[in-house]
């Protein structure tokens, strides 16, 4: 890194966190510090909402997804707008009506203290599960390319989120956020147009889409309703619309960003807001990663990623064999030049889509795939420990060996300030719920300032566990995936005892606590019997499914268990 690019870095990072600090601190009671005392608009809703989802994670991941598979992860999103609409108009309303701070509150009205510590604590096991690797995942990418310390790298992010969310709770989160997003975005179109820029002069964008589009990469839908398939219009307008719907609608770092609005109406416009603006956001990353792909066309790409793996491999005993397929893959990249190039120049003057250019392409892309195969294969044998999978590495090593100074450190600031939006939601929902539903439920009849006080402590803890759990963590096969796994793992069940809640009044609090474990049990058992042991070729469920099977064993199971109840006090 240049000097330029450290003073844009240090510069950015600085001003958020002492600004977040400054400008929020000394909430006097418990409604300023986690509800923003209700008074922030809806365009600060909508801009809170969509970074506390918008992660380092999404940044990393997604374009390297795209990378290797295609815009089909779009079609994850296309249940959100949606749930949006839902939880605008059926949920905003009930909890704005109750007054609470946390969406748990709510349970113990409608069923009991059981069902609500249930929810809770679903919540905190997901939540602070994903709150470390939204610090983690930043955290080891930058480690293997700049070399600098893992463990360092979790501690820094995980202290600059926790001064100044333990500072200024929600107002804090709020005000940084907008600060973060504006450099998120900016970083993403100047690094958009930046790949654009560094094409051959004759590849305008219609071409990069063309080229894109013969290598599979454009495929957006797929209709098909196989199962196993991870990503369909059907899985993500089902699982992704019960996912998103219990993602926003119930856990406590979403529910609480827009029970800070002003008004039901501010809170339900934000809400609409980021179901307008997410899907064209996320479309616009898997772009960006295509674009990469498509550069790669015509620059040398590396045989593997992921740099930590490169030198592990170079100093084993498969040595040879790795520069050997390096080798290979040097003539598969020169091959790839020379058809691109050709199949440009036939658009260009004969506007002919070259069906035996196209096959050629695909050949090229599939011996390249194989090569990588290979590689894999044998960093394996030199470290049977080391993650093979390079997709969150693919964008980084782009912006580490491309991008001009002062880019490169306005792109790491994109990545740490999207680690520390996430991450700060994350901590302050952690820290409401365990403060609320757990400790003020329990000890009661304390101060304002006391249950201020101890939300700041519980922050603190929280950050101390998300630092611990992001230096103990690995690489899974993607992390974008990994967070939307654990999330669908509980999100159905807790859905499933809220829908109850809101719409089936018949089934009471017992039924729906027993309910929720039983269905919550069986959902664990799917997900490491048909997707946790089977190989990420052969997985015999989609995780998306997940969401869906969650809602409809609670709602099932609940109905059962209620009749059951009926007629034993009968």
């Amino acid at each position: 890194m240049e000097i330029l690019d450290w003073i844009v870095l240090s510069t950015t990072l600085f001003f958020i966190v002492v600004y977040g600090a400054l400008k929020t601190k000394g909430s006097a009671t418990v409604k300023d510090y986690l509800l923003d005392n209700n008074e922030t608009p809806w365009f600060t809703v909508g801009i809170s909402v969509m970074a506390t989802q918008a992660s380092a994670i999404t940044f990393l991941s997604t374009p390297g997804q795209a990378y290797h598979d295609g815009m089909g992860f779009v079609q994850f999103y296309f249940g959100l707008p949606l749930a949006m609409i839902v939880i605008a108009y059926t949920f905003i309303p009930i909890y704005h009506k109750l007054k609470v701070f946390t969406a748990y509150e709510y349970l113990e009205q409608r069923f009991n203290v059981e069902t609500r510590t249930l929810a809770s604590v679903l919540f905190l096991i997901q939540r602070g599960l994903g709150t470390g690797i939204t610090i983690y995942a930043p955290s080891i990418i930058l480690s293997a390319l700049l070399g600098w310390n893992l463990t360092m790298l979790n501690i820094i992010i995980g202290v600059l989120v926790i001064i100044y969310t333990v500072s200024g709770g929600t107002k804090a989160v709020n005000v940084t956020q907008k600060q973060q997003m504006f450099v998120i975005m900016s970083g993403m179109f100047i690094t958009f147009f930046v790949i654009l820029a560094h094409l051959p002069q004759d590849v305008d964008f219609s071409n990069v889409l063309h080229i894109a589009g013969a290598n599979g990469k454009m495929d957006i839908l797929d209709f098909s309703y196989n199962p196993e398939t991870r990503y369909t219009f059907w899985s993500g307008i089902t699982g992704g619309f019960f996912l998103m719907l219990s993602y926003f609608g119930t856990d406590q770092s979403q529910v609480g960003r827009y029970l800070s609005g002003k008004s039901i109406k501010e809170s339900q416009m934000g809400l609409i807001m980021n179901g307008i603006l997410k899907v064209p956001m996320q479309f616009f990353i898997l772009l960006t990663g295509v674009l990469v792909f498509v550069f790669f066309q015509f620059n040398d790409a590396p045989l593997h990623f992921n740099p930590i793996n490169v030198e592990k491999v170079s100093n084993s005993s498969q040595k040879e064999a790795y520069h050997d397929l390096e080798k290979q893959l040097n003539q598969v990249n020169i091959d790839k030049k020379v058809v691109n190039q050709i199949y440009i120049e036939q658009l260009k003057h004969n506007e002919y889509d070259n069906p035996t250019l196209r096959k050629k392409m695909i050949a090229l892309s599939l011996e390249e795939k194989e090569l990588r195969d290979d590689a894999k294969t044998l960093i394996s044998k030199a470290d049977k420990s080391a993650e093979t999978n390079d997709k969150d590495y693919v964008f980084l090593y782009f912006i580490m060996n491309y991008l001009p100074k002062g880019l490169l450190g306005l792109l790491l600031a994109v990545i740490i300030s999207a680690a520390m939006s996430s991450s700060a939601s994350g901590l302050n929902s952690l820290a409401a719920t365990t403060a609320i539903d757990l400790y003020k439920r329990n000890v009661p009849q304390k101060s304002d300032k006391h249950y201020v006080y101890t939300t700041q402590y519980f922050t603190l803890f929280w950050g101390i566990v998300a630092i611990g759990f992001a230096c103990v963590s690995s690489l899974f096969e993607n992390l974008i995936q990994l967070v939307n796994i654990i999330g669908s793992i509980f999100y159905g069940t807790v859905l499933g005892i809220f829908l109850i809640g809101f719409y089936v009044k018949y089934i009471k609090g017992k039924a729906v606590f027993y309910g929720g474990i039983i269905s919550q049990t069986i959902v664990i058992l799917i997900f490491l019997q048909y997707i946790f042991f089977e190989s990420n070729e052969s997985e015999k469920l989609g995780y998306l499914w997940l969401n869906l099977i969650g809602v409809v064993l609670t709602l099932g199971i609940s109905f059962v268990l209620q009749q059951f109840f009926n007629k034993k006090e009968a």
